[in-house]
């Protein structure tokens, strides 16, 4: 848990009692690889801190095309942000994609943190607003980049994960089919 906490130290200072406190409002899971913690259609009722290992939330067209929205590594949070907040039913789904090891936060227990720990509300604001400003920003780099701008953009946010996820997982989350990204890969190593 000492991970976790270093993740919110980062933003918020907590006391040991404000610690010990959030701790006992969250549960630590180990899941395997392929493990769906969440289905599109369904409400999201947590807040997944990641450990260890790496998950990725996604959602499925009506041509049954995979579009990666975002991956979560080490000492990442990830969610269905509009289905968390609203508590409707959601439109992504959070793949497990190696052994991992996750946080989970109920909704319900956020919630009765931000009350009882003020700070942990200051924490998820500004944990939100930078996610507002990471959507906002691949937005933008979707419509003005080129795919190999985005993709040299991807390399640098997620370098592990060059290794680590099947190229039509890269594809997707940069927004290319996975016949393109082959072949502009192959063309930037030739360079």
């Amino acid at each position: 848990m000492a991970q976790i906490l270093e993740n919110i130290s980062k933003i918020v200072t907590l006391t040991p009692q404000e610690q010990a406190l959030f701790l006992s409002n969250v549960e630590t899971k180990n899941y395997k690889a392929k493990t769906i913690l969440l289905n599109a259609g369904e409400i999201c009722k947590h807040s997944y801190f990641v450990n260890s290992g790496l998950l990725r939330s996604f959602n499925i067209n009506d041509n049954i095309v995979e579009h990666v929205l975002q991956f979560a590594c080490e000492g990442w949070w990830i969610g269905d942000m509009y289905s968390l907040l609203s508590q409707k039913p959601g439109n992504l789904f959070i793949e497990v994609m190696e052994d991992s090891e996750v946080v989970l936060l109920p909704k319900e227990n956020q919630e009765k943190l931000y009350a009882e720990i003020p700070k942990l509300e200051r924490f998820f604001r500004i944990l939100t607003e930078n996610s507002l400003v990471s959507n906002q920003e691949r937005l933008m780099d979707n419509l003005s980049l080129t795919a190999e701008e985005r993709f040299e953009k991807f390399c640098k946010k997620y370098p592990t994960l060059i290794q680590k996820v099947p190229q039509k997982q890269i594809a997707s989350y940069i927004g290319v089919t996975p016949e393109f990204f082959s072949k502009m890969k192959a063309r930037l190593l030739k360079k």
